[in-house]
């Protein structure tokens, strides 16, 4: 910690607390609140409760990933209050599903820390209408069929991680236009916050004079329904399969250059950015 403040670095703390105790009485690996119950919310807040200590302690920034509860922001907020530099953010998925809703076997839903019930998915929606939480971020993780291990169901042994880079941006939007919150909060969530961060807020994450014109042209009321056969990773495997999804993404400019229009790549054209972490914000 000590060593990441001198840097002038910061911690992206994975948070996914394990309640050990609750292996050895989880029951059935097929069943999703065996999964559910290793990993309860209150081991979720004592993680976060040890790194806002450690961070208080060394001075350290840190940046809590994927949020699945909203039972930590109380916590978040007095450490903000008190001075400490620390961030967070949510998933689509914990945006989108709920736990009432996972079929016994159906591991396309494991991730860590779990999908919880609808109760705290409407908990994330009010922090991030609020305020609370900073960003949304895909932690997009795709896996090889065999990993998931869809034909046994064991949520214990499988894969944990779900893929929604492409279908990200269509599916948080079809919880907030659903909750009729606006569309700008959209581009903070998932443009001008995630720039803040990662230091680079001077060339990315809005359209302002000086920016680099990285756009996206998106019609926000055409509805898809979710075909993994039309989905661009490696592994199609996904749990939003069937789902009607509202906004579809038509065109997109990186640095003023179409790469992507109606179905068609141009070759690739990205490179590495890395910002200074002097001009990191603490958001």
């Amino acid at each position: 910690m000590m060593e990441v403040r001198r840097m002038g670095s910061q911690i992206g703390a994975v948070i996914e607390g394990v309640d050990v105790r609750k292996l050895d009485d989880a029951g059935f690996a097929a069943i999703y609140r065996t999964w559910l119950e290793t990993r309860p919310v209150e081991s979720e807040v004592a993680a976060i409760d040890l790194m806002i200590r450690l961070a208080r302690e060394s001075g350290a920034r840190i940046h809590v990933v994927h949020l699945s509860t909203a039972a930590p922001l109380a916590a978040i907020q007095r450490a903000r209050e008190s001075g400490v530099a620390i961030s967070s953010e949510t998933c689509p998925h914990y945006l989108t599903f709920d736990a009432e809703r996972i079929a016994e076997g159906d591991t396309r839903f494991k991730c860590a820390p779990p999908i919880r019930g609808s109760s705290d998915r409407e908990s994330l929606w009010r922090a991030l209408a609020a305020g609370q939480i900073d960003l949304v971020a895909t932690d997009h993780s795709p896996a090889p069929p065999a990993l998931k291990l869809l034909e046994e169901g064991d949520f214990l042994r499988a894969w944990g991680g779900i893929a929604s880079l492409q279908l990200g941006l269509a599916a948080v939007w079809t919880g907030a236009s659903a909750r009729r919150l606006p569309f700008d909060l959209l581009a903070r969530w998932m443009a001008g916050a995630p720039a803040a961060l990662a230091g680079l807020a001077g060339s990315k994450g809005s359209i302002a004079e000086g920016r680099d014109a990285d756009l996206v042209l998106w019609d926000p009321d055409v509805e898809q329904i979710v075909d993994p056969a039309a989905l661009y990773h490696r592994h199609p495997i996904t749990p939003y399969a069937g789902m009607r999804l509202r906004g579809q993404v038509r065109t997109t400019v990186l640095r003023g250059q179409i790469v992507y229009e109606d179905g068609a790549f141009a070759a690739p054209s990205g490179r590495v950015l890395l910002g200074p972490t002097k001009n990191r914000s603490s958001m």
